[in-house]
């Protein structure tokens, strides 16, 4: 596992990500280490078995579609998919590999349909999503034409989704990295930064924004969505135990204080671009996915509450700039 990442460091020495290779060769090593338990090697050789093929088609639209059905046999199909369900569940997506369709918990393109029209163009630029999950996004923004992707998350399996995905497309300008947001240097080298459905996981949700400043260049932007509750700039809902059968939410602020907030840190004219409850059909139980889902975590008699009796989520949609 040692040469797991030497190809993303041979590219950014000559780049101006340069001086992340400071701490991240670190950082990777430590995580390697770890990766060792668990489930990651069982995940590690279902990449290996994975049949190399020519995709007919590559389209990085709503859909992440990768090859035709007539591009393989019947056999090649049925192991393809075999290989591809044991590294459910798949929750960000959807994806079509070769015909076969992974069908994911959120329908991804419709977060990215509402938000691709508020932001700075994409080409040229440098991009970092952090929180990436299993990456769909990272093909959504180099198709809108960014020269450099990364994204960043701890999670062993979202790592192993993504670079299931990547054997079939591997687009050497698209990575993903298994790190967390604390473990990110001020780079400052960004153009922009996304993060989303991050915050509210956070402890200290106004040093997580600091963090990503410090990843944007000067004048780069920030894209930011998550959680949030109605209410002026000192709304604040700090949940009990749970948020929709979530333990790990902490804060979820009113768009308001999450613009008060951005000000106070120094970004420039914070402005909410969409804020869209979160529908039974952007967030489902399906066969790729077959854990519990938006529909269990709403009050059963009352679709406005979370089963915990909060308000069900709402998401917005913010942009700023450094």
């Amino acid at each position: 596992m040692s040469d797991l990442f030497n190809s993303f460091y041979q590219q950014i020495a000559a780049s101006r990500l340069a001086h992340w290779l400071q701490t991240l060769p670190a950082q990777l090593a430590h995580w390697q280490q770890h990766a060792l338990h668990g489930d990651f090697p069982r995940w590690q050789k279902i990449l290996a078995q994975l049949p190399a093929t020519t995709p007919s088609q590559i389209e990085l639209g709503d859909t992440i579609t990768l090859g035709s059905p007539d591009d393989i046999d019947a056999g090649q199909r049925k192991r393809i998919e075999h290989l591809l369900r044991q590294l459910m569940p798949w929750r960000k997506g959807p994806f079509c590999i070769h015909g076969i369709h992974i069908d994911t918990e959120w329908r991804s393109d419709w977060k990215w349909q509402r938000l691709l029209p508020h932001i700075q163009p994409l080409q040229h630029r440098y991009v970092l999503d952090v929180g990436c999950g299993s990456g769909y996004h990272l093909w959504r923004m180099r198709e809108a034409g960014a020269d450099f992707v990364v994204g960043i998350d701890p999670s062993q399996l979202f790592y192993s989704q993504f670079e299931a995905i990547k054997h079939f497309h591997p687009d050497q300008s698209v990575h993903l990295l298994p790190i967390g947001c604390d473990e990110l240097p001020e780079l400052e080298a960004f153009d922009t930064v996304f993060s989303m459905g991050v915050l509210y996981h956070r402890r200290s949700p106004l040093e997580f924004l600091q963090q990503l400043k410090m990843q944007l260049r000067p004048g780069g932007e920030l894209v930011l969505e998550t959680l949030v509750i109605p209410g002026d700039e000192q709304s604040v809902l700090v949940p009990g135990e749970r948020y929709a059968k979530m333990r790990n939410v902490w804060f979820i602020p009113s768009c308001a204080a999450l613009c008060h907030w951005l000000k106070r840190l120094g970004f420039q004219n914070p402005q909410v671009v969409d804020c869209t409850p979160t529908s039974l059909q952007e967030q489902r139980s399906t066969d790729w996915m077959q854990n519990e889902s938006l529909i269990d975590f709403l009050d059963p008699n009352d679709h406005s509450k979370t089963i915990e009796g909060y308000p069900a989520p709402l998401r917005a949609v913010i942009v700023a700039r450094r």
